[in-house]
This record gives C-alpha cells, sequence and structure tokens, in this order.
C-alpha cells in the first residue's frame, strides 16, 4: 500500500493549495487517524462523510465546550458561543437566531444586490482588481456592517481585526503571532463595548440594540457575552461568505464552461453556489472533545481525546459525491456540509450567506462575464480557513 506523508497541523502545507491528496489518502487508509501535535496531545483526524456527519451531531460524546480549534481557547475565546454545548449554547443562540430567519434575510435582498452593484460599479470601468479585497470582501463587510450596527466609515476597522485573527499563521496579517492576535480580539472587545454603550443611550432598528437589550434564562446579557457575540458575529459574518466568492469565482475561471452555463442561464446559478460551497469549504475543520470512551471504525478514542472534524475532506468523499474533485455547476443531490454537519452548530448565518453569494454571482455574471486571472492567487496561511488573500483579474472594461 502506498503511504503519504500526513501533516494537516502545520499550515504552510496549506498555502500552495488544500492538501486534497492527503485527505484522499486518509478516506481510503485510514479515515480515523490519530495525528501528532507538537508540543500537545495529539488529536483524531476525522475525514469520511458519515462519520463527520455523526460526530458533528453527537454534542454530547463529541463536546465544543473545550474549544473549537486544535488548540486549547485562551484571550477568551472559551466564552464564544462556538465553544458552548446545550443547553447554555440554545439559550444564547435563541438570541442571535431572531435576526436571521428566513423572513428576515428575503426581505435584505433588494438592498444588499443595491450594495453588490456598487461594489461592481466601483471596478467594472477599470477593467481590473484585486477580486478579493474589491469585491468579495465588500459584500460581506457591508452587510454585516449594517446588519449588526456598525457605522460603514467603521467596516474596515472589522476587516483589519479578523484578519488579524482568523489570519493568526499568516505573515501578513499577524506576523504569525498569537499577541498581535490577542491585540486585535482586545480592540474589537473594546470597539463593541463602545458601541454598546451608544445603542443604551440611543437605541436603533439593528442586532446591537436587540441584543443589549435581550435577556437569556431571565438575566439581561452580560456585557462580556455581548462582546463575544459581536466577535462572532463581526469575524465569521464576513469571513467566511468573502472566502467562497474568492474561491467560487476562482472556480468558474478555471472551469468556463460551467461559467458559461450561468451567464446562458442565470436560474442555474443558485444550484452552482451549492458546489461552489462544496468545493471551497471555508472552514475546514472544528475541533471536538470526546466526553467518553467511544470507537469510530475500530478505533478507539479516550475520554478527553480531541476529534478534529474535516469538513474540506467529507465534502469531498466519493461515496458521497462522484467525481468529488470535479465542479459540476448542475450537481443534484449536494447534500454538502460547508455549514457544518448540522447539530446545534449549524452555521446561523447560512440563510444570509447564501443570498449574499447568489446576488454577488447573478451581478458579476451578468456585467463582468469573462473575467480572467492575471496572476497566482495569494491563498492564506492557514489550516483552518480555506481562504483566498489577493487574486488579481482583468476583463472587458465597461463603458
Amino acid at each position: 500500500m502506498k503511504t503519504i506523508e500526513v501533516d494537516l497541523y502545520n499550515p504552510d502545507n496549506f498555502v500552495a493549495s488544500v492538501p486534497h491528496d492527503v485527505f484522499d489518502y486518509l478516506r481510503d487508509n485510514d479515515p480515523v487517524h490519530f495525528h501528532d501535535e507538537p508540543g500537545g496531545p495529539g488529536f483524531w483526524v476525522i475525514t469520511r462523510f458519515d462519520d463527520v456527519l455523526e460526530t458533528s451531531r453527537e454534542w454530547s460524546t463529541f463536546s465544543s465546550a473545550h474549544g473549537t480549534n486544535i488548540e486549547d481557547p485562551q484571550g477568551g475565546a472559551e466564552l464564544m458561543m462556538l465553544n458552548m454545548d446545550p443547553p447554555q449554547h440554545t439559550s444564547l443562540r435563541k438570541l442571535v437566531s431572531k435576526g436571521f430567519t428566513p423572513r428576515m434575510i428575503a426581505r435584505q435582498e433588494p438592498h444588499i444586490r443595491e450594495i453588490a452593484s456598487n461594489i461592481i460599479d466601483d471596478v467594472a470601468k477599470r477593467g481590473e482588481c484585486d477580486f478579493v479585497t474589491e469585491v468579495a470582501a465588500e459584500l460581506p463587510l457591508q452587510v454585516i456592517a449594517e446588519f449588526i450596527g456598525i457605522p460603514q466609515e467603521d467596516r474596515h476597522k472589522i476587516f483589519t481585526w479578523s484578519n488579524t485573527m482568523i489570519g493568526l499563521d499568516d505573515p501578513e496579517y499577524a506576523n504569525s503571532s498569537i499577541e498581535k492576535a490577542t491585540e486585535a480580539a482586545a480592540e474589537m472587545f473594546g470597539y463593541a463595548d463602545s458601541l454598546a454603550k451608544e445603542r443604551k443611550k440611543d437605541p436603533r432598528q439593528d442586532l446591537v440594540t436587540t441584543l443589549i437589550e435581550s435577556e437569556v434564562d431571565g438575566e439581561q446579557i452580560s456585557d462580556m457575552d455581548f462582546n463575544v457575540f459581536f466577535l462572532l458575529l463581526a469575524v465569521a459574518g464576513n469571513e467566511t461568505t468573502r472566502n467562497l466568492i474568492s474561491g467560487g469565482m476562482l472556480e468558474l475561471i478555471q472551469n468556463p464552461d460551467e461559467r458559461q452555463k450561468l451567464i446562458d442561464d442565470p436560474s442555474k446559478i443558485p444550484t452552482a453556489i451549492e458546489e461552489m460551497l462544496r468545493l471551497v469549504t471555508p472552514v475546514m475543520h472544528f475541533r471536538r472533545t470526546a466526553t467518553k470512551d467511544v470507537e469510530i471504525k475500530g478505533k478507539k478514542i479516550k475520554e478527553g481525546d480531541k476529534v478534529v472534524v474535516w469538513y474540506i475532506s467529507a465534502n469531498r468523499d466519493a461515496e458521497m459525491f462522484p467525481n468529488p474533485h470535479t465542479f459540476d455547476g448542475a450537481r443534484t443531490p449536494n447534500e454538502h456540509i460547508a455549514f457544518g454537519g448540522g447539530g446545534p452548530h449549524f452555521c446561523i448565518g447560512a440563510n444570509l450567506a447564501r443570498l449574499e453569494i447568489r446576488v454577488m454571482f447573478e451581478e458579476l455574471l451578468k456585467r463582468i462575464p469573462d473575467m480572467e486571472l492575471t496572476d497566482t492567487p495569494a491563498r492564506l496561511r492557514s489550516n483552518f480557513i480555506n481562504g483566498l488573500k489577493h487574486m488579481p483579474v482583468k476583463f472587458t472594461p465597461e463603458s
């Protein structure tokens, strides 16, 4: 049997591309693989679709309360909703979910389309741009800023703080420094606190006002709960959608026949977006911690072991998705788990993300149908987020 070096811990191994050859090997030969961790106890790597799904849903056995990154949480991250289990997680999630109902999201479409159109206006006449920073990043950043209640003139503060925290391992953003990432989180906490004080004096129709006026189990939300809510919504609300739009456009550029089908018939765009979500999978993994001894595919996992579920591997499992590495814009069914494997931590912003992505591609393919690369995209140095930092492109300028 052919062997292959497995190192999913070192973010250097994700800079050129996601190491799909490693995931292919593990799914076929060692789907529940124990991985060494420098300076740590090691962790289990879960790669098959069915196992990722079960691990995601069985929260009482595979807990989020000890952290969702491979490393243990620090700097207040243990207080984030991501790092909680029911019932504590359920109470807090109900608070935020009020702003993310399908009806509430659907009402946003005309305004989101206006934002997308304005963003394209800013680049269309030039015939070239950095697609990531000038297009893909701008839509979710502007939308989440409005949604939460962040003044638009402050949105790039959120962009910078998010990049520094998410790009912890990337020298462009954080200089590979946990200190810089912690500083960024502290600055965002301070900003959230000042915004909350403003809304207490001057309430508005935004999520900040909703949160500070809400109660959890009969008690008003604490300042710390509000701050970590704000951080989670601000970071998750722009990072993941930005990277899906960037990665999705790269897929279309690399598959011009598939792109042409969408240009010819825009009604096919929603189905193609599900394929982008499957192939890109912006959040590549989350960690869980075993609450008891358990067995998966014959491997004995002990209580307290770290269990890392790799959505990006599950989404290319050939047993679930025929020709898994091929972009098929008409793929159906397409039961990908880019928003998580179900259970209590299914992405609360999935409806908003799908709307933003659909609107952006409808507008882009209508107005800039011939986009192509002018240089190799620069990837984020991360084993957690499948992201592009820069993607220089050119196209026929609008007259």
